[in-house]
């Protein structure tokens, strides 16, 4: 039975057949059962084989079981019952195990020995090292490939120390020699060391060593010294690398509790990649284990080649990243302190001593940008259901509040509680410089510190008289539950503490500051992370590029489009994720939860500033007890938490250094690249999306509004406050005010003129502050446009195809003119006298031989890539619609009529006994354009395929000559025939440019031949300066900020953006640009592959760059257009001008009129088109063609044209139709688009906009005050003044309710007051 989970067989045979019997199950898996075999039965009859094989072994943990097939087999008698079975110990049972065949066997790993300098250290061996640690016994086998296999080697060994060898010295515990003689099929020395000798070692050090010629024939060829030991006292000199390969294996059986055991199990020297060979005494389940080490470090290679100047790259990489961490940590420390700074509760400044009614506000400022403001007035109102505050100011004298995504702290003492709050009416004075007087507020969170409950004042909007409403003075109603619960108010909060605290490296620049895990810790966690993932992949980097480069054709490989993925590949990912992450998670969880020294709440220490009767130290100052974590750790564990990270941090740069010497250089910088882009894709990309997704799931499904995360330093629900006797004098209904709350006073608030004015300013200021930013992003994207289109263009292209042009086409030798040639003779004539000599160098002007020319032209400059080819296309003879003259008719050339079926030299398709060169017969032979690697071909009559019969100028000149001649006799070229293509490929390597050249001849079916020459230079070199890079890397970054600008435009106008015309030209920017960036990658991709086969063929195979062309004009049409654009966009800038603001309107007043204008003028000149095409088509070169014929009248509009011509055409018809031309298109026509212009020149004049021009006059006003070059005079201040006091006057009687609000309120304080000392003398007695 054969499934895809296991295969079971039952055999059925004769006691005395089992002796020495070879059972093979699928897949190779054998049991080899010996001939002294004994069966623990008295029956003599049948018994029966019951064998199985599981697709890889199970049960247990043991992972070098996890690559192997498991086998078993049982012996049963015939009343069902298991036979017991012995063998002697000398002969056992020998089982083949097979391996999974997904399994990935990875390239051997060369071994740099050669450039070892072995005298420095005076090294014996080549020395390598390996860890064998393993819960059960496993082999090592070694397989070493020499690169020359005529070399001879000594390998020792000692587990667990060095093994040495000398004529003084014998530490080892296992030696071979390899010897030429002894080599396979496959140039491999094998070895290895069995199961039973690896137990109790947790690490092998073998050494390897070239033996000399005189060693070879004493030790190798000599028979009588085989078994002898070579020792010598000399360093060891190798002529040649070798390669090598090393992994484990082992023989397990399932016990009774299925887990995995080796007792008595020996592997065998059978065992390879593919299987494993098991010696046994026993019949059971068996199993084979195999895990490829990764490759051993090569000690002696890396001490041999440490110098910076061979490791560059490691080095830099290691010295850079150091210099980094070192900057990034001086940063957060200096954040660190900052961060302390913002924290703590402070007291308002006008809090009155006799108020001991405590509330708690939080004020939470957002993090969008300019979102803090420097207004040094911010005032508010608390209003709750029995009173309201007075208007009171925020400020702190110690620190800056009110900061960019800052959470600011306040404690305001009042009279007596106000009960259930309503509402908090807050605004500034705008006294900010700039975009500094905004300020945006998430929300306030108002605790009442007697009752502890806890109030929220959403707002979430601007206070900024040039956002939103332009309002800065905003009432936040207390927000209910369901507003609280609000998706957009949560997800702010959610996704804020996400990315700032969940997101590692985001938070060594946003950290909360309430959070206890600094910015230095998170610095150190991120290193960790990083040196970490390096170390892992660096290590498995080779296994990595193995796994990925058979995963396209491994059976196994899972294909999703032209990607393909391997177990292999799966399996490393996982296991360098997973050792990455948990070093770094352990690390990141054991610094959360490291406890402070001592943690004092920051709302106590104000408490006791505000009350004089309290001591004010910290010290006397309760401590905050906080819930306990389920598992923290004391403040000393900071010390080993660093001392780990710097171990981890240490280990992993020794480890990239030695392996990245091993590498290589080059190896080095591929791998670099490797680890870089993934892992910026994973910082800027992967980590915040994750982090998104997670934030809204969270919110979806698991939304808590009460859940403050980022308030847990100023709220903790378990604060206990002992306000003393004061609370029952506040809460007592006698001491109420003899007042009513006092109303709003008006502090330094703007009222509408000045904020009117405030805003007036500060857009006028916005908007010179965007013009500025737009004129020098344009000016910048422009000069890299400019940049980077002409310097993709190669200075030597115009020479190099001049020379090319005047070598190919003999225009100076009438004889051999290619641009002359009308007859196929001719055609023949140039081909076989001009052409042919032209590509082969031959001697020079004294009689010299071109010496080192292989390959180049008679020009001795540019080199042939290959061979010229010469393809033909031919058409289909058809049946002539009138057949009273001729049956036979060859057509125009097309897609449909082309001929593609194979010859016989002659345009036979009957066998000729003739013998004619390979060549020749195949210039008969119709190619297909696959084949041929070519494409379609626009020519000046038709397009043609990339198809056709081709001949190859292959071989010498004369046998090149002798084929010609052939061809031309056997009428290669006949009237069927619409085109030849001549291509070849030139490489100049002075100027390092290539050259598509390709020369067509096109038959006409009227007679006659239309010859063409294309000469493409291209420039395959993708950076040739750190300019061109530069500009590059600045450009993308360019593009990326359009992209996002244009996006934000588009939403926001949504269909009114395609209305606007300077929206179309940044399209045709972006569009242009990311155009240009996808060809560019697309023609960097097709140079990879003609390179790849350059250097794979030296340049002997004809390349087509037919496609590398295409691509190539295809990006210089995009970044042509770009440029165009670019260019365009500068009128915009210049709009303050009046008179590109006036060229401007005059186009939008005139625009519809000419529209119309357009269509009458189309139909006319159509008309017109018609007639002379028509009447002078066969009569005038200039009328051949519709085209032709539109250029001659467009010429004639612009009054250049030769009437003499059109005379001569026809003495009537001619003059007739040119006058009538002149009169209606020329004098009518234009004389209609000059009034309309002229019209619409007059309303732009009288309806120009003043706007432009008043922002211009304010940015020369503002620079010329900021240069000093121009001070205000009188006139000028005194206008400035009255301006503003006229913004600032308001009527003397709306001071009147104030002025009664500050009466009344003094007079309720001295009520209270006198309350208070009658209460005082009555308790006293007195």
């Amino acid at each position: 039975m054969n499934t895809s989970q296991s295969f079971v067989s039952l055999e059925t045979i004769s006691i005395q057949s089992l002796k020495d019997r070879l059972v093979k199950q699928i897949e190779n898996a054998q049991f080899h059962i010996p001939s002294d075999s004994i069966l623990n039965t008295t029956s003599n009859s049948s018994i029966s084989l019951r064998s199985r094989v599981d697709p890889l072994a199970s049960f247990g943990n043991f992972q070098n079981t996890n690559l192997s097939r498991s086998i078993s087999l049982s012996i049963i008698d015939q009343n069902g019952n298991e036979v017991s079975f012995e063998v002697s110990q000398n002969n056992s049972i020998q089982l083949i195990i097979p391996r999974d065949p997904n399994v990935l066997i990875p390239s051997m790993y060369l071994q740099n020995v050669t450039s070892i300098n072995s005298t420095i250290n005076n090294l014996l061996f080549n020395y390598h090292y390996i860890n064998i640690t393993s819960s059960l016994p496993i082999s090592i086998h070694f397989e070493i490939h020499s690169l020359n296999r005529s070399l001879a080697y000594l390998f020792i060994y000692k587990f667990d120390q060095t093994p040495q060898l000398n004529s003084s010295i014998n530490l080892i515990d296992g030696w071979t020699l390899f010897w030429p003689f002894n080599l396979t099929n496959d140039d491999i020395y094998r070895y290895f060391i069995d199961n039973q000798q690896t137990p109790t070692h947790q690490s092998l050090i073998f050494g390897i060593r070239e033996l000399n010629l005189t060693e070879i024939n004493h030790y190798c060829l000599n028979s009588s010294s085989l078994n002898s030991l070579p020792i010598t006292d000399e360093p060891f000199n190798f002529t040649s690398n070798y390669e090598l390969r090393i992994y484990t294996s082992g023989c397990y059986y399932l016990d009774e509790n299925n887990n995995w055991k080796s007792d008595g199990l020996t592997v065998g020297p059978l065992t390879n990649l593919y299987e494993t060979e098991c010696l046994s005494t026993h019949l059971t389940t068996f199993a084979g284990g195999f895990i490829v080490l990764p490759a051993p470090i090569n000690w002696s290679y890396v001490l041999a080649n440490a110098d910076f100047m061979r490791n560059k790259t490691v080095y830099l990489t290691i010295i850079i990243t150091s210099i980094i961490y070192i900057i990034l940590m001086i940063y957060a420390r200096f954040k660190d302190k900052k961060d302390f700074e913002k924290l703590g509760v402070t007291p308002l400044a006008d809090n009155h001593k006799s108020d001991h009614y405590y509330y708690q506000i939080l004020v939470f400022t957002g993090l969008r940008t300019n979102a803090g403001t420097d207004s040094k007035v911010v005032y508010f109102v608390l209003s709750g259901d029995d009173d309201q505050t007075q208007i009171r100011l925020f400020s702190d004298p110690h620190r800056k509040i009110f900061q960019r995504g800052g959470i600011d702290s306040f404690i305001i003492a009042v009279p007596k509680s106000l009960g259930l709050l309503n509402y908090i009416r807050i605004w500034h004075d705008n006294t900010g410089e700039g975009s500094l007087a905004s300020w945006y507020l998430k929300y306030i969170i108002v605790r009442d510190l007697q009752t502890m409950d806890k109030s929220y004042f959403i707002c979430q909007q601007w206070f900024a008289v040039e956002k939103d409403d332009g309002r800065i003075e905003r009432i936040l109603p207390i927000a209910s539950e369901a507003e609280k619960q609000k998706f957009s108010y949560v997800l702010s909060k959610k996704a804020y503490h996400s990315v700032s605290d969940g997101h590692l490296w985001f938070s060594i620049f946003s950290r909360p500051p309430s959070n206890k895990f600094t910015r230095v810790q998170r610095c150190t966690c991120c290193f960790v992370l990083l040196f970490t993932s390096m170390l892992i992949n660096i290590m498995y980097y080779d296994l990595s590029k193995e796994a990925k480069a058979s995963s396209k054709t491994h059976s196994g490989a899972l294909s999703i489009g032209p990607f393909y993925i391997a177990p292999q590949q799966i399996g490393i990912g996982i296991m360098v994720e997973f050792f990455t992450l948990i070093s770094s998670f352990l690390i990141v969880q054991f610094f959360r939860r490291i406890r402070s020294r001592q943690h004092i709440s920051r709302l106590h220490e104000a408490l006791y500033k505000i009350k004089p009767s309290q001591q004010t130290s910290s010290e006397n100052a309760p401590v905050n007890k906080k819930k306990k974590s389920s598992i923290t750790f004391p403040w000393w564990c900071l010390f080993i938490a660093y001392g780990l990270s710097m171990i981890i941090i240490v280990i992993s740069i020794f480890f990239i250094s030695v392996r990245g010497i091993e590498f290589g250089d080059v190896k080095t910088q591929q791998w670099l690249t490797s680890v870089l882009t993934g892992f910026f894709s994973s910082v800027i990309l992967t980590q915040p999306i994750k982090i998104l997704c997670l934030a809204i799931f969270f919110i979806c499904f698991c939304r808590n509004s009460n859940n403050d995360k980022e308030t847990s330093e100023y709220i903790n629900d378990d604060d206990e406050f002992n306000l003393g006797d004061d609370e029952d004098y506040l809460q007592s209904p006698e001491f109420h005010s003899l007042f009513s709350s006092s109303s709003l006073k008006s502090i330094n608030r703007l009222n509408e003129n000045e904020i009117a004015y405030a805003r007036d300013q500060r857009l006028k200021q916005i908007q010179m502050l965007t013009i500025i930013r737009e004129f020098l992003i344009t000016l910048i994207f422009a000069i890299l446009v400019l940049l980077i289109t002409y310097l993709n263009r190669e200075e030597n292209s115009f020479f190099q195809v001049n020379h090319l042009r005047a070598y190919f086409l003999d225009q100076r030798q009438t004889t051999v003119d290619y641009t002359k040639i009308n007859t196929v003779d001719e055609y023949w004539y140039w081909l076989e006298n001009s052409f042919v000599g032209n590509i082969r160098a031959q001697q020079w002007y004294n009689g010299d031989i071109p010496q080192y020319l292989n390959g180049f032209l008679n020009d001795k400059s540019n080199r042939l890539i290959g061979w010229a080819t010469m393809r033909q296309l031919r058409i289909k003879s058809e049946l002539c619609p009138d057949q009273r003259v001729i049956s036979i008719c060859e057509d125009s050339y097309s897609f449909f009529n082309e001929e593609t079926e194979l010859f016989q030299p002659g345009w036979t398709t009957n066998a000729t006994t003739e013998e004619f060169s390979s060549p020749a017969i195949k210039a008969f032979n119709y190619t297909t354009s696959d084949e041929l690697d070519t494409y379609t071909y626009v020519g000046e009559f038709e397009t043609y395929r990339g198809g056709g019969y081709v001949y190859e100028f292959r071989g010498s000149l004369s046998d090149v000559k002798t084929n010609l001649s052939t061809l031309h006799q056997l009428d290669w070229i006949d009237e069927k025939t619409r085109a030849v293509f001549i291509q070849l490929t030139l490489y100049n390597p002075s100027v390092h440019l290539f050259t598509a050249v390709t020369l067509l001849a096109e038959f006409l079916p009227t007679g006659g031949i239309y010859t063409t020459a294309r000469f493409e230079p291209i420039n395959f070199y993708t950076f040739t300066s750190i300019l061109q890079l530069v500009c590059t890397i600045f450009y993308i970054f360019f593009i990326i900020y359009f992209m996002i600008i244009e996006i934000q435009l588009l939403f926001e106008l949504r269909l009114k953006y395609f209305h606007q015309f300077w929206s179309l030209i940044q399209l045709g920017i972006i569009g242009c640009s990311v155009g240009s960036i996808g060809v560019y990658f697309w023609r960097f991709q097709e140079a990879n592959r003609i390179s790849e086969l350059f250097e794979q063929t030296n340049g002997y195979i004809y390349i087509n760059l037919q496609l590398a062309v295409y691509v190539n004009d295809i990006l210089t049409f995009l970044l042509g257009y770009c440029c165009f654009f670019s260019m365009i966009k500068f009128i915009q800038l210049f709009r303050f001008n009046q008179r590109v603001s006036l060229f401007a309107e005059i186009l939008k007043y005139c625009a519809k009129a000419l529209i119309a204008f357009s269509m009458m003028f189309a139909i006319v000149f159509m008309a017109f088109l018609s007639v002379f095409y028509l009447l002078f088509a066969s009569k005038l070169s200039s009328c051949s063609s519709l085209i032709s014929t539109a250029q001659m009248l467009f010429e004639m509009t612009l009054m250049k044209f030769d009437a003499s011509q059109i005379m001569r055409a026809d003495a009537f018809l001619g003059p007739f139709c040119f006058a009538l031309f002149m009169f209606l298109v020329v004098f009518v026509c234009l004389s209609m688009f000059l009034s309309i212009i002229n019209d619409s020149f007059r309303h732009a004049k009288d309806d120009n906009q003043k706007e432009d021009q008043l922002i211009l006059s304010f940015m020369l006003k503002k620079f010329l005050r900021w240069t000093g070059l121009k001070k205000l005079n009188q006139l000028e201040i005194q206008e400035e003044r009255d301006c503003r006091m006229r913004s600032q006057y308001f009527d003397p009687i709306e001071n009147f309710p104030d002025r009664m609000d500050q009466l009344l309120e003094a007079l309720n304080r001295i009520y209270i007051d006198q309350k208070k000392e009658l209460t005082r003398l009555n308790k006293a007695g007195l």
